[in-house]
């Protein structure tokens, strides 16, 4: 793909037969069938290529024709089955580490809350020993460590996941032609 192509939002794919679009081994007919593993990497590589405020356009240029018919229906319909079904689980993982995050951090509130408290005790009566400051304070690092996860979570981990979501969206909805060979 050139660099042009990218600035305009066409992607172009050129196979001999559209069936090569499709993985070889699904048994369902086009529009449910998977799309090739390759031919998605391709796409979605190309796709993050594309300024995100440019729609994306799939252009397939078919160099022999196997089978006759309205390809570039089947294949919209094919793309938008599986990009948005790819897009609905994107957007079912976001939500299960939102929930992971919610639960960690209540878990990781509630151990700082019994570190800090245990700390406060175990600081005054071992106040005396020269390595009662020691433990007190290796509590409180283990309480301020139980947030580590929870805080990784809500303020790193979602981004990538609501990336990944909204770019399979904007592929889901891309506008695809086909072009059939010329004889």
């Amino acid at each position: 793909m050139a660099e042009e192509d990218a600035k305009s939002g066409v992607i172009r794919l050129r196979v001999k037969d559209v069936g090569q679009l499709f993985n070889s081994l699904d048994p369902d007919p086009f529009i449910e069938r998977d799309l090739d593993d390759d031919a998605v990497d391709y796409i979605t590589s190309w796709a993050r290529e594309i300024p995100k405020h440019l729609p994306v356009r799939l252009s397939v240029t078919l160099t022999e024709q196997k089978h006759p018919g309205d390809h570039q229906a089947t294949l919209q319909a094919a793309v938008q089955n599986y990009f948005g079904n790819a897009a609905e689980l994107a957007r079912n993982e976001f939500r299960q580490l939102l929930k992971r995050g919610r639960t960690s951090l209540l878990i990781g509130l509630i151990v700082l809350g019994v570190s800090m408290f245990a700390a406060h005790f175990v600081g005054q009566a071992l106040e005396d020993r020269s390595w009662g400051s020691l433990v007190s304070e290796g509590i409180m690092i283990g309480g301020w460590v139980a947030m580590w996860r929870p805080l990784e979570i809500l303020l790193y981990d979602w981004w990538p996941l609501r990336r990944k979501r909204l770019d399979l969206q904007r592929l889901r909805d891309m506008k695809v032609e086909v072009t059939p060979p010329t004889t």
